[in-house]
């Protein structure tokens, strides 16, 4: 009996050396790690002729893109200084123009006309640049006292009807007055005829130019007729004393309570020191508060009491309205009309001065507020 030896096949070989290859966890690495490095390599190889090339590569002109433009200019001096902002005016007030004029020592408070705060009733130990006075809590306003800008009529009574005469029980007879003639000139000679005589003249009492005496009382006091109608007082229209009313030329206010006045003893005042913007100013309130008051009558805009309109408005330095708008109303549209035509009817109010200019710029921005009551 022979034996014959047959080798195996290549492929059967080297799968059955790489199977045991694979199985051994050492050898399995280093087989990973080789093959990783001849990876690299290739693709070292493969890119770098184009990384390592020093060609310029062209580039084609980007875009313009138009939301993205700005320029900056810079100034020639970086650390140069700011130009100075025009400064914000201080607060305004109205003053009470039948109060004195006298320069406060120190305020924030510009107006019309100089003063001092004063007060007819003096508060302890009052250090407030404004009086003290009853009106609105949680309320701000300018005002010190309330008034009227135009100065009242004078109220003329009616003709009274024709007296009648009264019945028979409501007439009273006067007694007549004695009236005696003015005196002549009387001669008087005495019986002497040697003697002297005389002539003289006696002013009676109650003498008249009347051609003869008329017999009567005295003391009587003269009436034009020879009787005199006493008529019944109606106590249902008793006639009215005569009051002396005397009112402030000012614009008729809203005041805000303030407790806390001053010492100072004089008639009502607030600090506030003259300056052109607050004569220009007060003058530009005036004028919109008559006006105000003309469109509310000729319209009759009968809005809510108690109701507000607010209007902020820009004025340039020639007085003109620019810019205006109504920012919060509670009132009804006639009535809000109404406020912006008394603020733009009027315009233009007149030039700035070169002060204001300097103080405002070349416009400002205003807010007015319009109360019904």
């Amino acid at each position: 009996m022979s034996e014959t030896i047959v080798s195996p096949p290549l492929t059967t070989s080297l799968r059955r050396w790489w199977v045991r290859t694979w199985d051994d966890p050492d050898t399995r690495s280093t087989l990973i790690g080789i093959a990783g490095v001849l990876l690299i390599h290739l693709l070292l190889w493969a890119t770098a002729p184009a990384m390592m090339r020093m060609e310029a590569i062209p580039v084609g002109k980007r875009p313009e893109s138009k939301s993205r433009d700005f320029n900056i200019e810079l100034a020639d001096d970086i650390f140069r200084k700011a130009p100075p902002q025009p400064k914000q005016p201080p607060k305004f007030v109205e003053t009470n123009p039948e109060a004195p004029e006298n320069v406060p020592d120190k305020t924030n408070n510009f107006a019309a006309q100089n003063q001092q705060v004063a007060q007819e009733k003096p508060t302890p130990d009052g250090k407030s640049d404004r009086p003290a006075t009853e009106g609105k809590k949680d309320f701000e306003s300018t005002q010190i006292v309330s008034g009227q800008l135009s100065r009242p009529i004078e109220h003329i009574e009616a003709a009274p009807p024709p007296i009648q005469a009264p019945p028979a029980d409501q007439v009273e007879a006067k007694p007549r007055a004695e009236q005696n003639p003015l005196s002549g000139t009387e001669k008087v000679e005495g019986e002497n005829k040697e003697g002297f005589g005389s002539s003289l003249a006696k002013r009676l009492e109650n003498a008249r130019a009347v051609p003869e005496r008329v017999e009567g009382v005295k003391d009587a006091k003269e009436f034009e007729g020879p009787i005199s109608a006493r008529p019944a007082i109606d106590p249902r229209r008793p006639q009215p004393r005569p009051q002396l009313v005397k009112t402030v030329q000012a614009r008729p206010a809203i005041l805000a309570e303030n407790r806390f006045g001053t010492a100072n003893i004089g008639p009502t005042a607030v600090d506030a020191r003259w300056s052109n913007y607050g004569a220009y100013l007060q003058r530009m309130i005036d004028t919109v508060q008559i006006q105000w008051e003309r469109i509310i009558l000729e319209q009759k805009a009968n809005p809510v009491s108690g109701s507000a309109v607010t209007v902020k408005f820009v004025m340039n330095d020639e007085g003109r309205i620019v810019d205006i708008g109504v920012e919060q109303s509670t009132a009804n549209e006639t009535a809000t009309r109404a406020c912006v035509s008394a603020i733009t009817d009027r315009m233009p109010y007149g030039p700035w001065t070169d002060d204001m200019r300097a103080v405002l710029g070349d416009r400002q921005e205003m807010t007015f507020t319009f109360y019904y009551q």
